[in-house]
């Protein structure tokens, strides 16, 4: 329509006024939405409609129609190749996507909606461009009478830090359900990542690499939490009445550090009642800054949405983030919410999982069947 609009306007108005070189138009705008077949066809009625106009004025073969005619063909045949080359590019970073994703299936397990008596819901940002994971971590296992949770983030963030992110949660994942207590489940991962690091360790780097960790232990019969902190944030506990608090821990040194006795991890005893969450976050999340510098008010923010439940409350987060930074996360995030049920599951579905509970920038998370 607009190349026939632009031959129209051409032949109907005076000889001096020229609209021919206009015709470009056409393909160009199609290149924006349309693949290079599409974006060709069009630039060649372009080239058909200028012809035509050149041989309805009775100048087709002046100099001046020629080189019309030769600079759109010559446009059109540019645009083309930019179209060529961006749906090359789309399909590369597609398939750059999909690894990322699969990479985040292996190395992230998604956390089940329901473990014993507990439901969880998980929220992870990287901040590596296309990337779907990061430097922090999180993993989940339920023991003999406890669910056990970790959350974590290596030194550093993207690509580089996929290495130690693997190497700890699969430490976890193992060790979680041989050792009694938590500060020996600190130390299996202390060992762990300290013959990682004598092996993997750059020299330039040398006892600068650490991952912090908080672990957690849940009792299926007891209304408290046990927190052993290995240099990483205390989490935010939204009790039931709608208050926000932050428990005080003693916190040890990083993972990495070469800490392996029991009596180097102390372990803190917090109230945990039904009705209450546990919301665990990583660093990226209180060092979000907006546009002004401002770092993200999570206690304020959280305080809003304390009466949510896990799912809700991080995809409110998840949308409050986004718009503070503007989209432009430093560092990479990750969030877990716990709450505990009045109602827990009965034993039979103790560990099963359920559709994941699991949240990744920009999707949802299924419910458990009811």
């Amino acid at each position: 329509m607009l190349i026939v609009l632009i031959t129209v306007a051409d032949t109907v108005t005076p000889a001096e006024i020229v609209l021919g070189p206009l015709l470009v138009i056409a393909p160009a705008l199609t290149a924006w939405f349309e693949g290079p077949w599409t974006t060709g066809g069009v630039g060649v009625l372009a080239v058909a409609a200028q012809t035509f106009i050149g041989w309805r004025s009775g100048l087709l073969t002046s100099r001046g129609v020629m080189v019309q005619i030769i600079a759109l063909s010559v446009l059109v045949t540019l645009i083309v190749v930019m179209c060529v080359v961006r749906d090359r590019r789309s399909r590369q970073l597609a398939q750059v996507r999909s690894v990322a994703e699969a990479a985040q299936r292996v190395l992230l397990w998604p956390l089940p909606n329901h473990l014993g008596s507990l439901r969880l819901a998980c929220l992870y940002l990287a901040a590596e461009d296309e990337a779907e994971i990061g430097g922090d971590l999180y993993a989940t296992a339920h023991t003999e009478g406890a669910v056990r949770l970790m959350i974590g983030d290596v030194r550093g963030k993207g690509l580089p830090a996929i290495g130690e992110a693997a190497l700890v949660l699969g430490a976890f994942r193992e060790a979680a359900h041989q050792h009694a207590g938590l500060p020996e489940l600190a130390g299996a991962l202390e060992r762990s990542i300290a013959r990682y690091l004598a092996d993997f360790e750059p020299l330039d780097e040398a006892g600068e690499r650490f991952v912090t960790a908080l672990l957690l232990e849940i009792p299926d019969d007891d209304h408290v939490v046990r927190l052993t902190s290995c240099g990483h944030l205390a989490p935010l506990r939204l009790a039931a009445d709608g208050s926000v608090s932050t428990p005080d821990l003693h916190p040890a040194p990083p993972l990495g550090i070469g800490l392996t006795d029991t009596e180097d991890h102390p372990v803190d005893v917090v109230p945990f009642a039904p009705e209450d969450t546990l919301l665990l976050y990583t660093d990226g999340v209180i060092e979000a800054r907006d546009r002004s510098g401002a770092f993200y008010p999570i206690t304020d923010r959280v305080a809003r949405w304390a009466g949510s439940d896990p799912e809700a409350l991080l995809q409110h987060l998840r949308r409050d983030l986004i718009a503070h930074t503007g989209g432009r996360l430093g560092d990479d995030i990750a969030l877990i919410a716990v709450r505990r049920a009045t109602n827990p599951y009965s034993r039979h579905h103790l560990g099963q999982a359920f559709p994941s509970g699991g949240l990744r920038h920009g999707s949802g998370s299924a419910r458990p069947p009811s």
